[in-house]
């Protein structure tokens, strides 16, 4: 390969390489949505203890196709599987998932989802949508 050549393939790569970081520097620009919902419950049922318990907080971050959703609930089981299966009926494709156990009575569940042709629901109807599945779970 004389020098010509490799000079050539050089420069085609470089321009390659920048014309990728300005499609992702647009990417970057794009804004994301980001939803968070988190509720008190107290129990009123005359406990001595006048314990207090959080309710599920559901934190989802919206770019493009992809969407992150970060839940922590109580630990009961089943629940990631409810979770799972709506997210899935909701027409979201899941990439990963992570459980984390937060303390002895709660999980830190986090969803990596990608949204399908047939997604139309807007960050904060997800939102409901989840809340209501922790709810009955």
């Amino acid at each position: 390969m004389d020098e010509a050549s490799l000079l050539e393939n050089a420069i085609r790569y470089l321009k390659y390489l920048q014309e990728r970081v300005d499609i992702l520097e647009e990417q970057a620009r794009k804004p994301t949505v980001d939803v968070k919902k988190s509720q008190l419950v107290v129990d009123d049922e005359g406990s001595s203890s006048n314990e207090q318990q959080s309710a599920p907080s559901i934190d989802i971050r919206v770019c493009d196709k992809h969407v992150l959703l970060r839940i922590c609930c109580e630990k009961r089981k089943g629940v990631l599987v409810k979770i799972l299966c709506e997210v899935e009926t909701l027409n979201l494709g899941v990439v990963n998932t992570s459980v984390v156990p937060h303390g002895s009575s709660s999980h830190d569940i986090t969803i990596i989802a990608e949204k399908e042709k047939e997604f139309s629901l807007a960050a904060e109807e997800l939102v409901q949508n989840l809340y209501a599945v922790l709810q009955r779970a």
